[in-house]
């Protein structure tokens, strides 16, 4: 059996090109989706296409319940995982002020609350089977600048660099790795409504970042050769601080 690999969000986007760049690194890859199950099938189409085998789960990072009973089922049928990459998570977007708190509950416990949820129930049964491990967390920029109108996903993204970083320590001994990825602005769904030209002109780059291009250091921290980096955070960002 191919090394498995646990990708949350991974029907579109960052998520989606991490599963395919692992698929034809040789993984295998277990892709998860919340609600759109047809998304999630036309990826696991193109990861057998790419000679991976595959497989679907379907839960809401934000279900504490629902994760455990998915994952424990799912390590019990087919093992456990090599790596864990934490891709999912959600952006509602409000100036502070008129912050809604469903706005602010919602991001915090997808986001920072399905750090929890879905490593929880996976940490133990890799340190049980002797598994040295990967487990990359997507962060972003406005988790270490911040960014106005982000008071929710900033603080959550900042949570998960906390989360890393103390968990890395937890599990180096294991050999074990904790990264965390943190991508500026990416050409994927989530920016359909920025004002493009504006940001552009911002990013010392000069140009919007691709998904393939964080999907090819996460495959590079998930690899043999990285296991010597852990409780990192690494930007890939084209050189933009907000």
């Amino acid at each position: 059996m191919e090394k498995q690999i646990l990708i949350t969000g991974s029907s579109r986007g960052i998520g989606r090109e991490t599963a395919l760049y692992l698929a034809k690194n040789g993984y295998d890859i277990v892709l998860h989706c919340n609600s759109n199950i047809q998304k999630a099938e036309e990826v696991l189409a193109e990861v057998k296409e790419l000679g991976a085998n595959g497989r679907i789960l379907q839960f809401n990072i934000k279900d504490r319940e629902e994760c455990k009973k998915v994952l424990e089922r799912d390590i019990e049928e087919n093992g456990i995982y090599y790596g864990v990459v934490l891709n999912a998570g959600i952006a509602r977007d409000n100036v502070f002020p008129i912050l809604e708190e469903d706005e602010w509950d919602d991001v915090i416990n997808t986001n920072l609350g399905g750090f929890y949820n879905v490593l929880k129930p996976i940490v133990m049964p890799m340190i049980e089977k002797r598994i040295k491990g990967r487990i990359v967390a997507m962060s972003s920029v406005s988790g270490l600048c911040g960014n106005r109108g982000q008071v929710n996903y900033s603080a959550s993204k900042a949570g998960i660099i906390g989360a890393v970083k103390a968990l890395s320590q937890e599990l180096a001994k294991r050999g074990i790795t904790v990264n965390a990825v943190a991508p500026g602005v990416i050409e994927t769904d989530m920016i359909k409504d920025l004002p493009v030209d504006e940001v552009r002109k911002a990013i010392p780059m000069k140009r919007f970042g691709k998904a393939k291009e964080v999907a090819s250091l996460v495959n590079y921290l998930i690899s043999e050769d990285a296991a010597y980096i852990t409780g990192q955070v690494i930007s890939v960002n084209g050189g933009l601080y907000l």
